[in-house]
């Protein structure tokens, strides 16, 4: 029940929703006569789904989160490190294709991070984590776990941990796997960085960022792109919000353990 809460409000608070809502509620207001007032609500819904849209908006959302974790460019700073854990992300499993495509754009990152990692650290293993929601779906783990031999990774040195569904769930596998000591890369997406270490240092953890799969700051102000509405700035919006929501509830997935 918690699960469906967190997703029904991080659906409903998202821009184009609310927009909607605005809209809605100004031209009910303006058939019950109250023009003025009317008005102003759904040009604010029209407002919010321009500057949603606007990448000097989304860039300037996302940037924050983005940039709070520098990524690892230097693997001699991983001394001791035994693991290299790659947190979920959405993926398609009913389709009829070879590990690697199933795996969506977020997937893909992280997984290939991780892999670009652990070919530095020959003595770690790759760990990873995510379940599926959908009761008889694959876990996502289990597509890393694929894709990952494809690529060439011994079976001993991938462990996987497809019984988490979030990412506080995630930190809590990981510990249970690796202890509290034990020194470990974390690679997620660069928006979900700071949330995801959040929730791992909740739990006694304390992991080494690399963040991959930036979004911002691809599209700079000298293209015609960069100050066109576009529905890709609206999706990089859409992962901030998300992300702040994430943050602001946080404690909430930690409730009672």
């Amino acid at each position: 029940m918690f699960e469906f809460f967190k997703s029904l409000v991080a659906t409903v608070l998202m821009p184009l929703p609310v927009a909607q809502l605005l809209v809605l509620i100004g031209a009910g207001i303006v058939v019950r006569g109250l023009r003025r007032s009317g008005f102003v609500a759904v040009f604010a819904g029209f407002l919010l789904v321009f500057l949603s849209a606007w990448t000097p908006v989304a860039d300037r959302l996302l940037e924050p989160l983005e940039q709070a974790y520098a990524p690892v460019l230097e693997v001699g700073a991983l001394e001791d490190v035994v693991a290299v854990v790659v947190l979920g992300a959405a993926w398609k499993p009913e389709a009829d294709w070879p590990a690697g495509t199933q795996l969506g754009d977020s997937a893909v990152h992280r997984l290939m991070e991780g892999l670009r990692l652990l070919q530095w650290l020959p003595e770690a293993r790759l760990v990873v984590t995510g379940a599926s929601r959908r009761t008889g779906d694959l876990a996502v783990a289990q597509a890393y776990a694929a894709a990952a031999r494809e690529l060439g990774v011994p079976l001993e040195r991938i462990v996987v941990l497809d019984n988490p569904t979030d990412t506080a769930q995630e930190a809590y596998a990981v510990r249970d796997f690796l202890g509290s000591e034990r020194r470990f890369v974390l690679v997620t997406s660069a928006s979900h960085m700071p949330r995801s270490v959040r929730h791992f240092e909740r739990v006694g953890l304390a992991p080494i960022a690399s963040p991959t799969h930036y979004l911002a700051g691809r599209h700079g102000p000298g293209r015609l792109s960069y100050w066109v509405p576009s529905s890709d700035a609206l999706r990089r919006t859409e992962r901030a919000v998300y992300e702040y929501l994430g943050l602001w509830a946080l404690e909430l997935d930690h409730r009672g353990r």
